[in-house]
């Protein structure tokens, strides 16, 4: 039965030790080769690491919180086809894609650093974000920039 949509976000379970969901989803996407206990710990040392850097004050699981408020876009270009030319075309994002794309940019960010195990490139990468800084925010706002150029091209979007 190919094409079956599936209710991924109720088969979903809170990961174990924070018992929140955005944080399990997190650590699917750091999943690689269907090694989740590789990513888990990858995303928990990470989340200590964070607790050491900020003494605790926000918790981990706020920082992790806000570094995702940060990196989410609100609107992206899209290519749209019109009349035999492409347009980039603005257009607002939704909910669960901005959440993807926050995730995907984070990830990316750490893993594009060399010479450190992963754990401490995550951890700095979420940390910086949480700051509004970093790579990941950086990617962000070239996204915004690409949209507020491509702005007289809205009109298109239909």
């Amino acid at each position: 039965m190919s094409g079956r949509i599936t209710r991924a976000d109720r088969q979903l379970q809170p990961d174990p030790r924070y018992g929140n969901k955005t944080v399990a989803r997190f650590i699917n996407c750091v999943m690689e080769h269907g090694k989740k206990a590789v990513a888990q710990r990858v995303v928990y040392d990470a989340f200590e690491e964070i607790e050491k850097r900020t003494k605790g004050d926000p918790t981990c699981v706020q920082v992790f919180e806000k570094a995702l408020e940060n990196v989410r876009p609100e609107v992206e270009v899209r290519s749209r086809r019109v009349g035999g030319a492409n347009y980039q075309v603005p257009m607002q994002v939704n909910r669960k894609r901005q959440q993807s794309l926050a995730f995907r940019w984070i990830i990316d960010a750490a893993r594009s650093e060399k010479g450190k195990p992963m754990f401490l490139r995550l951890a700095k990468e979420l940390h910086d974000a949480s700051r509004n800084e970093g790579k990941a925010v950086t990617t962000r706002e070239q996204t915004h920039r690409m949209a507020d150029a491509n702005k007289a091209f809205a009109h298109f979007a239909w």
